[in-house]
């Protein structure tokens, strides 16, 4: 299964690839043939490895928070947040690499209440001051439970967020609502009572990995 969002890029892919394809063929040296052949299919292969969309599948338990990303945590910590949390919060910051799933998904049930992008620059995503420098899309979710801040932040490769939510939606855990194009990372910022429950250089995964439990 492949991601609505990707369908035009890997489209443009496939007929970058088949006509490397048909170059290769009409051309008699084999020292250029065969590269070409294997330039395009490697462009295919990973452009639909790329735009993948696996489905996954939400714990069933309530009073947590998800992944919404697939990656590596890159940080666990305390950090003071004056836009929507007003006050200390616990962050996870999760980096995807370009292997990595892409697609985004909801991290808890909620209103969106706050939705802002900021333009800025593409310093890599695993540097601590790209969630200050970086373009990116912060998201603030109300729940039941309290408030929950993510953002989607641009990296040194990536240079396309996309963010499908509307101030005003009502969301669900574990729903699709965007991606980041080759690559980034995401940042979750949440009460600081709320417990982690994953670590430093721990794999997650969007819409299964537990993050946060709420007390």
């Amino acid at each position: 299964m492949f991601t609505k969002y990707g369908y035009t890029t890997i489209g443009t892919v496939a007929i970058i690839s088949f006509i490397l394809i048909v170059i290769g063929i009409f051309i008699n040296n084999g020292y250029i043939r065969y590269p070409l052949f294997i330039l395009a299919l490697l462009l295919i292969a990973f452009t639909l490895n790329f735009f993948r969309d696996p489905e996954r599948i939400v714990p069933s338990k309530e009073n947590i928070v998800v992944s919404p990303a697939d990656g590596k945590v890159l940080f666990v910590k305390e950090v003071i947040d004056e836009k929507f949390l007003k006050g200390k919060a616990k962050q996870i910051s999760v980096f995807m690499s370009p292997l990595n799933v892409h697609v985004n998904r909801i991290p808890i049930s909620g209103k969106v209440d706050y939705l802002k992008h900021y333009e800025g620059e593409f310093i890599a995503a695993f540097e601590d001051k790209a969630s200050e420098r970086n373009e990116r899309t912060e998201i603030g979710i109300t729940s039941l439970k309290g408030k929950v801040l993510f953002t989607q932040i641009a990296g040194f490769v990536a240079r396309r967020i996309v963010c499908d939510l509307k101030s005003g939606d009502e969301v669900k855990i574990g729903e699709r609502f965007g991606m980041i194009k080759f690559g980034s990372r995401v940042d979750i910022l949440v009460p600081i009572d709320w417990q982690e429950k994953v670590k430093k250089d721990d794999k997650v995964f969007a819409g299964e990995t537990v993050l946060f439990e709420i007390p």
